[in-house]
């Protein structure tokens, strides 16, 4: 236990944790301190880790259960890995999403039970480009006008996913305002990749208060950045944080391993 290190970024959010192999099990102790450092910090790093498929499904089953992913991809020996990448081989694509910018957003929160857990693994990362940013919906909601949490509150909108096939036959609604079910603090739950409109608002009220969150919350004062390295592995808490990826070239080559837990309806 003393020789984990516990190593904030600075930013807004996020802290690197150093002397774990994450290859070995870990002890219920090492675990539990885990756990309580995530809370802290909602996003967390290690660095230089030489993990298997295997490997990764275990470390996430210490934070939940994951499960394959809502999005189809071609057939895989262990279904909980989702492949994202932009490499190709026999002129088909490996995994999803390509080299394009991804805008902010919580992951799955199109669902009616979006993403609780998200973890990612660096098999191949670009020299440059391809960064991915966290943003704290926990610093964005206290930042917020006293006025403008008093005119929200209880207030919910609907969250789409732009591909029609990925979307549940009902439309996700979550509050604007959710409570994180383990801190019970409360997060601004709003993105500017799924976030369509409020309920029970006008559609220029909704497009403006929307449009006036969505810029608050993804103020770079609330926001760290991460420069992935191979061997990069790194949680984050999609109940607290949203996030963007950047683009980088195509003749680049990304390649990442994700596992991905779910939790309940935000409320």
């Amino acid at each position: 236990m003393s020789d984990i290190q516990i190593i904030p970024t600075g930013g807004a959010l996020g802290a690197e944790v150093r002397g774990l192999d994450l290859s070995q099990p870990l002890s219920a102790e090492q675990v539990n301190r885990l756990r309580a450092a995530f809370l802290d910090h909602c996003v967390l790093f290690f660095r230089d880790q030489r993990i298997s498929e295997e490997d990764q499904v275990r470390f996430s089953r210490y934070f939940g259960n994951p499960v394959p992913h809502v999005r189809e991809q071609p057939d895989r020996p262990i279904q909980e890995i989702f492949i994202i990448s932009n490499v190709q081989e026999n002129g088909k694509p490996i995994g999803a999403l390509g080299n394009e910018e991804l805008q902010f957003h919580s992951d799955l929160a199109y669902m009616q039970k979006p993403g609780s857990i998200s973890i990612l693994y660096a098999v191949e990362a670009p020299k440059a480009g391809g960064d991915t940013l966290w943003a704290n919906g926990y610093a964005s909601y206290d930042a917020l006008d006293e006025d403008l949490k008093q005119r929200l509150a209880g207030r919910r909108a609907i969250h789409r996913h732009s591909r029609p096939q990925q979307n549940p036959p009902v439309p996700a609604s979550h509050p604007v305002f959710r409570t994180h079910p383990e801190t019970g603090r409360k997060v601004l739950y709003v993105s500017p990749h799924f976030t369509k409109y409020i309920e029970g608002l006008g559609e220029e009220e909704s497009r403006e208060l929307l449009d006036r969150l969505i810029a608050h919350g993804t103020h770079p004062r609330f926001a760290w950045r991460h420069q992935w390295r191979v061997g990069d592995l790194l949680m984050w808490d999609n109940r607290c944080t949203m996030h963007r990826r950047e683009t980088f070239e195509d003749s680049q080559r990304r390649t990442m391993k994700r596992t991905q837990m779910f939790g309940d309806e935000p409320y």
